[in-house]
């Protein structure tokens, strides 16, 4: 009988953790097994509902907004280029997809600088270009699995970046 008590105080105390629900103090177990049968089951059932949805949000999450993040805008420093975009969910990992913009009358062209973190712990790089001085240029990159990604957006020539570039802005990362 007093190791059956022990038992079922352990199991409330590890649910009262679990879920946020008040604890039974010590000095109350003398009320009865049964109150703590009641939240036991109480707390077994919660964890079952809980469980479901976690299931049922898992399976319906595919579709659902949750798998898309918007980014930017990010502009370069003298506001000439900037882009934004969104981070999608595919079978092999994360896609970065986006415009970038080139102003109207710029002399230069805008680029792009993508770097992630993957999940091995390095870094990878995608630069994105635009010279066309009125229209924006979609860019895709296939990210895989990564931890973390910053873009910045910079002016420079048609072969390189010469400067005027944004701070390394965090476009997105695991957990939030």
């Amino acid at each position: 009988m007093r190791s059956g008590l022990h038992v079922l105080l352990g199991l409330t105390a590890g649910a009262t953790l679990g879920l946020g629900l008040s604890a039974t103090p010590a000095s109350a177990a003398g009320q009865g097994i049964a109150s703590a049968q009641a939240t036991s089951a109480q707390t077994t059932s919660a964890q079952a509902t809980s469980a479901e949805a976690g299931v049922q949000g898992t399976a319906e999450g595919r579709s659902a907004a949750a798998e898309k993040w918007s980014w930017g805008p990010t502009a370069s420093t003298d506001a000439k280029g900037w882009a934004k975009g969104e981070i999608r969910t595919t079978k092999s990992g994360l896609r970065i997809t986006g415009n970038l913009y080139d102003a109207g009358g710029a002399r230069t062209c805008s680029w792009l600088k993508i770097k992630w973190l993957t999940g091995q712990g390095g870094y990878r790089t995608a630069t994105v270009k635009n010279c066309s001085r009125s229209a924006p240029r979609a860019f895709r990159v296939d990210a895989g699995h990564m931890l973390s990604s910053l873009a910045k957006v910079c002016r420079g020539t048609a072969t390189r970046v010469t400067g005027k570039c944004s701070h390394w802005e965090g476009v997105w990362a695991q957990g939030g």
